[in-house]
């Protein structure tokens, strides 16, 4: 029934986020939905896709229109990974497991965030699937060193340091809304909370709080949030990724990526993948958008580690039009959470689902019989855009083949 409700209402991820606004108070969706002050890099994350079209060879004929991809040794069933959230608990009761059993039914990883409402241990123990963690570098060393180790002994697969989280970027609808540390309590946020009565009684029945720090002497969430903030570290440099490869035995990537020159400094440093990031569009407002800054990505890692990209995928068209880009797979953030809004589990594998069908659909009407056979040579700049680069039909001969190719 909840499938058949899903299909009939929630028919793309924009209606999803439609119904999670109606379901959530304005003061949480507004936290999961915003972004940095004018909001300028959130928006051009979606926009940035329609720069470029699709050139369709539809009589080449289709059949099988393979999603799969192999990364890190593990095959996975569509190039969509579920990205770190923060508090996804906060959208529906320890939303962190129910997105990862989605991930799982989906054929397909889940990433931790290091703010999640419940442990590493117990999302490890309950979640069937693969599974990343994300980690920060922190002011106190000892506590990033902890977590990783903790990760690596719960048994994530690979590790995601996120860099560009120096200091907190100001996002401006939580501000308005009250939404901060400490947070302002008014007769408009009590009656917000009223509004979403049905989310209000589901939250209650669980203890909010980001799991990972709780201490004996620290355990709520207000006084964990502000003890975070603090730990922010903009000192971040080179020799803290080649500290943390040292300590992280399996594959490590770096989300956050936007420069060429630091992609190439990746591999320098022995780092396993990048993923091309601006956070969202929730720390540096005015940041290039992450799908014009895939192409440069892709180009100067030349095809020795893989590229994902993050930031702004709404339809399954954005995921082909990024592989076509060079990149690997997609990470998503936003939409797993409005579909968790919505409906907990159901509501993140139906999120997956329609990007499945979408990237089918997008095969079937271009005339491309898997994602392998998507490259640069598909799309064109449309009609007044201006890409950060000309596409090229396919990449130079003499690069190294990619460590992470498309199944057929």
């Amino acid at each position: 029934m909840e499938r058949a409700r899903l299909e009939r209402q929630g028919f793309s991820i924009a209606e999803l986020r439609r119904m999670a606004r109606g379901r959530l108070p304005r003061m949480v969706f507004d936290f999961c939905d915003g972004g940095a002050e004018d909001e300028v890099t959130r928006a051009r994350n979606e926009a940035g896709f329609a720069d470029w079209e699709f050139l369709p060879r539809p009589l080449g004929g289709t059949q099988e229109r393979a999603q799969t991809t192999e990364l890190f040794g593990h095959r996975l069933a569509l190039p969509v990974i579920i990205g770190p959230t923060g508090l996804s608990g906060m959208m529906w009761p320890r939303g962190e497991l129910a997105a990862a059993r989605a991930a799982a039914r989906a054929g397909t990883v889940y990433t931790m965030s290091h703010g999640s409402t419940i442990t590493i241990e117990d999302l490890a123990r309950a979640a069937p699937g693969p599974l990343w963690f994300q980690n920060f570098m922190y002011r106190d060393r000892g506590l990033t060193r902890a977590f990783a180790e903790r990760a690596q002994a719960a048994g994530y697969q690979a590790l995601v340091l996120t860099v560009d989280n120096q200091v907190l970027g100001q996002r401006e609808r939580d501000l308005r809304n009250g939404f901060v540390i400490p947070p302002r309590v008014s007769w408009r946020s009590v009656l917000d909370v009223a509004r979403a009565l049905p989310w209000a009684l589901r939250i209650r029945q669980s203890e909010l709080t980001f799991a990972n720090y709780v201490t004996d002497e620290r355990r709520d969430i207000v006084s964990l949030a502000a003890h975070i903030a603090q730990l922010l570290d903009a000192t971040l440099c080179w020799k803290d990724v080649d500290w943390l490869r040292q300590i992280w035995r399996g594959p490590l990537l770096l989300k956050g990526v936007l420069h060429p020159e630091e992609a190439r400094a990746a591999l320098e440093h022995g780092v396993d993948g990048v993923i091309v990031s601006n956070h969202g569009g929730r720390q540096l407002d005015g940041a290039i958008a992450s799908i014009r800054a895939l192409p440069a990505v892709v180009d100067a890692v030349a095809g020795r580690i893989p590229v994902l990209l993050d930031g702004g995928v709404r339809r399954g068209s954005d995921v082909v039009k990024a592989l076509a880009l060079g990149a690997t797979a997609c990470t998503i953030g936003r939409p797993h959470l409005w579909g968790l809004a919505v409906a907990g589990e159901e509501g993140v594998a139906w999120v997956l689902e329609i990007l499945r069908r979408d990237i089918d659909r997008v095969l079937a009407l271009g005339g491309w019989d898997g994602i392998g056979q998507i490259d640069r040579g598909a799309l064109v700049p449309a009609p007044g855009a201006t890409p950060p680069a000309a596409p090229a039909a396919s990449p130079p001969a003499d690069l190294p083949a990619r460590r992470v190719a498309a199944a057929s």
